[in-house]
């Protein structure tokens, strides 16, 4: 896959992977380390937006053709709402599952939280990366993908932090970060270049089936 992603968003997706470190060295999540992740998830935003205005971007693909067909708003929201309803419920039933599991089938809930549940919630979003990548958009790809970790590690966690403080597992900060960590820089190296081809995959594919395989151990 060719892609071609500007280098300060390719920086943004590292620090979105490094510091969340600041809210984990403590047995529990302090608030001001949320009110610093929510800050830099706002100065990432703002970033793009600025650095948006600079590219010319033509509506292509659905954006291009729903422009053609000129849906009324009240239809767009009416829209709007029901995936929100959906993504609700959606988010209810997994949650529910995830704990059924964890209590029929003994799995500790930090692997579940980690390993199961995001595999099954990534399943939509490996739909949505793969359509883009199939019409050539590999760039929508690749930007879906720094702009997920951005809004999970930044603002989830600074959100989460500020609110409601929680208990950090030291495993989280002894293999959960690190190993995000290592796997963001080497997913940089290969955007860097701009080229990510069947060996990469397999490497990523592997980090990760080494990543579970580390945490059953560890347990």
């Amino acid at each position: 896959l060719n892609i071609q992603l500007p280098r300060g968003v390719l920086l943004l997706f590292v620090v979105s992977a490094i510091l969340p470190g600041i809210a984990l060295f403590a047995p529990v999540t302090p608030r001001w380390t949320g009110i610093v992740l929510l800050l830099a998830f706002v100065l990432a935003i703002v970033y793009l937006i600025r650095s948006s205005r600079h590219q010319d971007i033509a509506p292509e693909g659905e954006v291009a053709e729903a422009l053609e067909k000129q849906r009324p708003l009240w239809m767009a929201i009416v829209l709007t709402l029901v995936g929100l309803v959906l993504i609700s419920v959606g988010g209810e039933l997994v949650a529910f599952g995830a704990a059924r599991i964890i209590a029929l089938l003994g799995i500790p809930a930090l692997l579940m939280g980690m390993v199961v549940t995001p595999a099954v919630i990534e399943l939509e979003e490996i739909v949505r990366q793969a359509l883009p990548s199939k019409e050539g958009r590999h760039d929508i790809s690749a930007g879906n993908l720094v702009g997920t970790l951005l809004y999970f590690t930044l603002f989830n966690l600074g959100l989460i932090a500020l609110i409601t403080p929680v208990q950090v597992n030291p495993l989280i900060r002894e293999l959960d970060w690190p190993f995000l960590v290592v796997v963001v820089l080497i997913a940089t190296c290969f955007l860097w270049r701009g080229r990510v081809g069947r060996s990469a995959g397999a490497l990523l594919l592997l980090s990760y089936a080494v990543y579970i395989l580390l945490h059953i151990v560890v347990r």
